[in-house]
C-alpha cells in the first residue's frame, strides 16, 4: 500500500509539472503565433493545451485507480489507468485532426507571416523546455510503470521536434520569402494523428490482455523452481489489473510421493515467496505429479517427447505421467500460435502416440504460449 501511495504521489507531482509547463508554453506560443500570423506556431500552441489536458486526465486516472478494492470490483480499480491513457490518445487524435483541418484552410487561403526576434526566441525556448520536460516525464513514467506518463513524455519530445520545424520554416521565409507555414502545419498535424493512433493501439492492446512479460515470467519461474521439491513450473498465466498489479496461476511438477500436507505447505510457501519478490498474487497453483515409482516411465516419456516434437508446431511437452495400472498416459502440449491449425496439430500428435502405445488411453491438454 505504501509503494502504491508513493507511486501515485510521483505521478501526480510529475503531471502537475507538465500542466504548468504546457499552459505557459501554450500562452506564449499563441501570442507569438497570432502576432506573426503563423498557423504552424498556433497549432503548436493548441498541441500544448492538449498536453496539459492529458496531464489532468493522468492525475484523475491515477487517483481513481488508487481506490481500494470493494465488493463490486474485488480486483481493484487499477485498469482505470489504461482507460485514462486511452482518453489521452483520443485527445491527441482530436488535436491532430483539428490542426490538419485548420492547416488545409490556410493552404487554400494563406496568410503572410510576420516573424520577429521575440517570436523566434519564444519558439526556441519552447523547444528546449519541451525536450527537458519530455525526457524527465518519460523517465519518471518508466520508473513508476505509468503508461500515461510515458505517452505524455514521448508526446513532449515529439512536440519539441515540431516546434523546431517551425523555426526552420521561419528561417526559410526570412531567407527566401517562401512561406511553408500552412504546409508545415499539415505535416505537424499528420505527425500528431499518427502518434495518437499509436498510443491508442498500444493502450487497447493492454486492455485486451497481452502475454506475460518474458523477464517477469522467467523471474517467477526461477523463484518457484528454487524449491528442491519442484522439478518444473509451467502454464504461468498473469492477469493484469493495472500497472504493477497481477493475479495469476501456475502449474508445478512435484514427485508423486508427496502427501497432501506436504503439498499444502509447499504451495503456501511458493505463493508467499512469489508475492513478496515479484508482487504477483498466485490465486491458483496446479499440480503435475512425476513418476517416481515406475523406473520405465522415464523411457516412455522420452519416446513420447520424440514423437510429438517431430512436428515443429509443438514447442513443449510437460506434465507427463504414466499410470500402468489404469493404462493411462497424460501430458500437456504447447502448440505454437504460428501453427495453421493448432487443434489439428494436437490431434495429429495424439494419433502418433496412440499408434505407438495402442494399449494406453492418451489424455492430452492443449496449452498456449501464455
Amino acid at each position: 500500500m505504501d509503494n502504491q501511495t508513493d507511486r501515485s504521489r510521483i505521478v501526480v507531482r510529475t503531471s502537475i509539472l507538465g500542466i504548468l509547463a504546457n499552459v505557459f508554453l501554450a500562452a506564449f506560443k499563441a501570442v507569438a503565433g497570432l502576432t506573426a500570423h503563423s498557423i504552424a506556431i498556433v497549432m503548436d500552441a493548441v498541441n500544448n493545451l492538449s498536453d496539459a489536458a492529458s496531464s489532468v486526465i493522468t492525475i484523475v486516472g491515477t487517483k481513481l485507480a488508487g481506490k481500494e478494492a470493494d465488493r463490486k470490483h474485488p480486483f481493484g480499480y487499477g485498469r482505470i489507468e489504461y482507460l485514462s491513457a486511452m482518453v489521452i490518445s483520443l485527445l491527441v487524435l482530436y488535436a491532430g485532426i483539428t490542426a490538419f483541418v485548420e492547416s488545409v484552410k490556410k493552404i487554400i487561403h494563406p496568410d503572410t507571416p510576420e516573424y520577429s526576434v521575440i517570436t523566434l526566441v519564444i519558439v526556441a525556448v519552447a523547444v528546449a523546455v519541451k525536450i527537458l520536460l519530455g525526457r524527465y516525464v518519460k523517465s519518471v513514467g518508466k520508473m513508476v510503470n505509468s503508461d500515461s506518463l510515458i505517452n505524455s513524455g514521448a508526446d513532449a519530445v515529439m512536440d519539441a521536434a515540431i516546434s523546431a520545424s517551425t523555426l526552420v520554416a521561419a528561417g526559410i521565409w526570412l531567407l527566401f520569402h517562401i512561406s511553408l507555414e500552412a504546409w508545415l502545419g499539415a505535416v505537424i498535424a499528420a505527425v500528431i494523428i499518427r502518434s495518437g493512433f499509436g498510443m491508442l493501439r498500444e493502450t487497447l492492446s493492454k486492455i485486451l490482455g497481452e502475454r506475460a512479460d518474458e523477464t517477469l515470467a522467467r523471474e517467477i519461474r526461477d523463484t518457484i523452481c528454487s524449491y528442491p521439491e519442484i522439478e518444473g513450473a509451467y502454464d504461468l498465466i498473469l492477469h493484469n489489473y493495472g500497472p504493477d498489479s497481477h493475479n495469476g496461476s501456475v502449474h508445478i511438477e512435484v514427485p508423486d510421493t508427496m502427501s497432501a500436507d506436504e503439498l499444502d505447505r509447499l504451495i503456501r510457501n511458493v505463493t508467499m515467496d512469489v508475492y513478496h519478490k515479484h508482487g504477483v498474487i498466485l490465486t491458483g497453483v496446479g499440480i503435475y505429479s512425476i513418476n517416481t515409482k515406475d523406473p520405465e516411465a522415464a523411457a516412455v516419456q522420452e519416446n513420447v517427447m520424440r514423437i510429438v516434437t517431430e512436428d515443429s508446431a509443438v514447442t513443449q511437452m510437460h506434465g507427463f505421467y504414466l499410470d500402468r495400472d489404469e493404462k493411462t498416459m497424460r501430458f500437456d502440449l504447447v502448440i505454437s500460435f504460428d501453427a495453421k491449425d493448432r487443434r489439428k496439430a494436437l490431434q495429429e500428435a495424439v494419433d502418433k502416440v496412440k499408434k505407438e502405445y495402442p494399449e494406453y488411453s492418451v489424455q492430452v491438454a492443449l496449452d498456449s504460449e501464455f
